[in-house]
């Protein structure tokens, strides 16, 4: 793709929690012919995000907590969803055992790698590392809760696997990384054993 993009321009039109960049480029169409484009990307680093699943009582961990940008427009209650988190300057496995730990109060061993997909790759620089782990009550270290002093408010939640399918298509689970890694597990039952 390098040599059918040619950048004109880039401004950074915010520098704040995440930075907002407009860049104007021409683009070679697969017809041969040049456009030029203007594109917003909205690059605050990329995530990893788990799903903990203990196989022998059919249950998983999720957490409930605010979202902003939901609550604004017109979802007024808290998300469920996996731990997530930024990956900051860790690598995505170091970074989703830190947040297992301090979100949900467990310490989590087989951490799996299932996929890295781009959420909204139409303006999001982001790109998750989605996981799963087994876990089982004697993993749980602390009460878990995540960092006040981050703004964190987080509820803890273990709820069956069927539960969280239900909240799924009843609407109670509308997070798509969260809804991907419960879809993954159920169509495969047998990915911890």
């Amino acid at each position: 793709m390098d040599d059918r993009i040619r950048i004109r321009t880039q401004e950074i039109l915010s520098d704040d929690w995440a930075i907002l960049k407009k860049t104007t480029f021409d683009y070679r169409r697969r017809d041969g012919i040049w456009e030029t484009q203007v594109r917003q990307t909205y690059d605050r680093g990329d995530g990893a995000a788990i799903l903990p699943f203990d196989p022998d009582r059919g249950t998983v961990l999720l957490v409930r907590q605010f979202r902003w940008p939901a609550f604004v427009t017109g979802h007024k209650e808290p998300l469920i969803e996996v731990c997530a988190g930024l990956l900051d300057k860790n690598d995505p496995e170091t970074c989703i055992r830190k947040e297992a730990e301090e979100e949900l109060g467990y310490q989590l061993n087989g951490v799996k790698l299932l996929f890295t997909p781009y959420m909204s790759p139409g303006s999001v620089t982001e790109r998750l590392w989605l996981f799963a782990a087994r876990y089982s009550p004697a993993d749980r270290i602390s009460e878990g809760g995540g960092a006040p002093e981050e703004g964190e408010d987080i509820e803890v939640l273990e709820m069956p696997v069927d539960e969280a399918m239900a909240a799924i298509s009843d609407g109670r689970i509308i997070d798509a990384k969260t809804i991907l890694l419960l879809q993954h597990l159920k169509l495969n039952p047998t990915l911890f054993g």
